[in-house]
């Protein structure tokens, strides 16, 4: 069956548009920390937390989902003001965020999940193994840096990273019914083929990103990096974490960097650089980025 799935992964590899979820899955909305989080569940086994980033919702995890349902529950929120999950004005700090998906999993009645995350989700992920350490078996980090951790002052002085700061009501305007010409801006510079990023994928994630306060809730996940960096301090004077981490990356964008970093907050960490790929992992290399994920979470040893 697994073999089954890598077939239908490469076969579907950059097909256009959002690949579907299995249609045993279901969308939920689970009141938690004061916001409403909307979820894809399904599936039983030892539950995979996926957590997406800046640029996507949880939208993104279709091809993995599928590769996993067989045995695994699958759980795929869309994070605090993304996706169809509510825009509070704040709380975008990571560690409040993680509080948030911890809120999720109490509703499922999970108690123990591995983190499959990328970009802003890495930083989330960070923030719930640090805070909830024996409830994270294992954790995948793609494509993204820690705020405060290793490189990360080098990292915030580029120029590329500019949006690091955009924010505020007079951004908000700017952007306001131009949403889909911010968003092509990080899909074609971070993309090693920007065709790859499909145009009925890009329509589909702007319309998310148009609703009213995305916007908004997007810039505050940069704006907070300042606290996530004060919090990822204080986690790591606790020690490093423990269980495995799979770390990995496009070689275009932070492949060749995310080991060292991910080794700066835990001991065991395996690391790989996706060739002919930029940031957006799942988008332009799904199937060899499916069958890494798969590989290293059903090897249980």
């Amino acid at each position: 069956m697994k073999d089954q799935n890598y077939a239908a992964m490469s076969e579907h590899a950059h097909v256009d548009g959002v690949y579907p979820f299995p249609a045993v899955m279901q969308t939920r909305t689970i009141e938690t920390n004061g916001i409403s989080i909307s979820v894809r569940v399904g599936g039983h086994g030892p539950a995979v937390v996926m957590l997406h980033g800046f640029g996507t919702t949880g939208d993104m995890w279709g091809h993995l989902a599928s590769a996993l349902i067989e045995d695994h529950m699958i759980v795929a929120p869309d994070l605090r003001g993304l996706g169809l999950s509510s825009k509070p004005d704040g709380g975008y700090d990571k560690k409040n965020q993680a509080a948030d998906v911890v809120g999720v999993l109490d509703a499922l009645g999970v108690s123990t999940a591995e983190l499959v995350t990328h970009d802003i989700g890495i930083m989330v992920g960070f923030a719930i193994a640090a805070t909830h350490p024996k409830r994270v078996s294992r954790w995948v980090a793609i494509d993204a840096p820690l705020p405060g951790v290793g490189p990360w002052d080098q990292i915030k002085q580029d120029p590329a990273m500019w949006h690091f700061g955009f924010g505020g009501k007079d951004m908000e305007r700017l952007v306001a019914g131009r949403e889909r010409i911010y968003l092509d801006r990080f899909w074609n510079e971070l993309s090693r083929d920007q065709k790859r990023f499909d145009e009925v994928k890009r329509q589909h994630y702007a319309a998310l990103y148009a609703q009213p306060g995305a916007m908004r809730a997007g810039f505050a996940q940069f704006l907070a990096f300042s606290q996530d960096a004060a919090d990822n301090r204080t986690f790591l004077a606790q020690g490093k974490l423990q269980m495995p981490v799979l770390a990995f990356g496009g070689e275009a964008t932070f492949g060749p960097m995310i080991g060292a970093v991910m080794r700066c907050v835990a001991d065991n960490v395996e690391d790989v650089i996706i060739p002919d790929c930029g940031h957006w992992i799942t988008e332009e290399q799904p199937a060899a980025t499916t069958k890494l994920v798969v590989d290293f979470l059903r090897c249980r040893s």
